[in-house]
């Protein structure tokens, strides 16, 4: 029996020695230059290497191998960039070979002008109040006013869901209404599901299997869409009837695909890609806004000398007049601590995932294509040739000897992306943030409940979300 069982240690050390034998033999082939990396096992190769928080796993793997290094996730070669000069290189410089859009044709291209142009003009549409410069305005104010004294999760995840529906179908909801609340868990579920590692990604073979964790992203994305397809059968049918009357983001975009467009006879989105647009506006809109003012109202808690200084400004520029977004001008240090909030938390770690597109090079390495890439934001917002103790929650490193904000520090905050592949919504996103922000510091002072412990720790994950707390 223990002969036995000493035969069969000793085959699969000789297969996984042939195995890293002839990989070796192959890789000295090539006369190609690949970046370097870490030394990775048979069959999962990089995966017991990762640790629980990603972004900081590559920031040491940084420290040994450089900005660009490649490691291999099961079966899946990933490339890691970090660095501003190496993102720059793949966003800006070298943007169409590193891509999350395979195809930077002309149907993508006029996708994405018909839902900027949308999400441009729509939300600056002018409401029938002077007491609101706009829309969007409008909405995230009457928000702010309905939650009050609140449980910060649910009430801004709310809140701000209900902000991005009312732009994108023209219709607000009450916070208990079912089907409201049924739309925001799908939506939560949805995010939930992606976020954990789909063993798919890495090893192919294991899609084919009946497994919950592999299947549950589409499906939640399913159950997404054919929510807003009923949503659109609507809106559709409504603008057929009243099309000089553009209500809504939804609005908007059907009316560009169906009138301007039809009559130049050219390359126009279908039913199933404006579907896909608001469902991408509402996905990346109301996740993102909700988890930033959930880090900041802890990090008003936790920092209260923060909070007053916010509040003294907002008193000493606007007094009890609802902040409007002009008012971001004259408000310096709350634009601050909102832009230090985005740095410092980083709460999205990565880009979207991107894909080469044709073989390329990057840092004097040859990259094939169809390479998954990871861009690491989290160490780009906390490197130290650019940032002074990037450790460290301080919102005056954005205020120059004057009190007025640095926008050439600001533009190296890297939380929308850049480039071609810049996230629509970023301009629409820092005025939810503001308004809302300010408008609760101008009513409510924020405090931690008695003997409470806070963690600023992240729960990692495709967006980072802070732990529950209680105000």
């Amino acid at each position: 029996m223990s002969f036995s069982s000493n035969l069969v240690t000793t085959s699969h050390i000789i297969l996984v020695m042939v195995f890293v034998f002839v990989r070796e033999l192959g890789n000295k082939g090539r006369k190609e230059v690949f970046p370097p990396g870490p030394w990775s096992l048979p069959i999962v190769e990089n995966l017991l290497q990762l640790g629980d928080h990603l972004y900081l796993t590559f920031m040491e793997m940084r420290k040994k191998y450089g900005d660009v290094f490649l490691i291999k996730l099961g079966m899946v070669p990933v490339l890691v960039v970090n660095g501003m000069e190496m993102v720059k290189e793949v966003l800006l410089r070298n943007g169409e070979h590193f891509s999350y859009v395979f195809n930077y044709g002309e149907n993508w291209t006029l996708h994405k002008k018909i839902a900027s142009n949308a999400l441009r003009t729509f939300p600056k549409a002018e409401t029938k109040s002077s007491t609101w410069s706009c829309l969007l305005e409008k909405h995230v104010i009457e928000e702010v006013s309905e939650s009050g004294s609140f449980e910060p999760r649910g009430a801004i995840t709310c809140a701000m869901a209900n902000v991005v529906y009312t732009l994108c179908f023209g219709k607000m909801y009450d916070h208990s209404d079912e089907e409201f609340l049924r739309i925001v868990k799908t939506d939560h579920d949805l995010l939930k599901a992606s976020s954990a590692a789909n063993p798919a990604d890495f090893i192919p073979y294991f899609r084919y299997l009946p497994l919950r964790i592999i299947n549950a992203p589409q499906e939640f994305y399913h159950a997404r869409n054919q929510a807003f397809i009923l949503y659109y059968l609507l809106l559709f049918s409504l603008f057929i009837l009243y099309q000089d009357h553009i209500q809504d983001i939804t609005d908007a975009l059907i009316s560009a695909c169906h009138n301007k467009y039809a009559v130049a006879k050219i390359t126009i989105l279908n039913d199933d890609e404006i579907i896909s647009t608001v469902s991408d506006l509402i996905g990346a809109g109301f996740e993102i806004i909700s988890t930033c003012i959930y880090w900041s109202f802890l990090y008003l808690i936790y920092y209260p000398e923060i909070q007053v200084k916010i509040q003294e400004e907002i008193n000493g520029n606007t007094g009890m007049k609802s902040p409007r977004f002009e008012d971001r001008k004259i408000l310096p240090y709350t634009e601050a601590f909102i832009n230090e909030i985005f740095r410092h938390t980083s709460f999205l770690p990565f880009t979207i995932p991107h894909c080469t597109t044709a073989d390329t090079t990057l840092n004097g390495c040859f990259i094939p294509r169809k390479t998954c890439t990871f861009i690491n934001m989290y160490q780009v917002n906390h490197e130290e040739t650019i940032w002074d103790n990037p450790n460290l929650l301080r919102p005056e490193r954005f205020l120059n000897e004057n009190r007025e904000l640095n926008k050439n520090l600001i533009e190296k905050i890297f939380i929308f992306g850049m480039g071609i592949q810049k996230c629509l919504r970023e301009k629409v996103a820092r005025n939810e943030v503001f308004v809302f922000i300010t408008t609760v510091l101008q009513q409510l002072t924020l405090k931690k409940c008695p003997v409470v412990k806070l963690d600023l720790t992240p729960t990692y994950g495709l967006v980072m979300k802070p732990k529950p707390y209680q105000l």
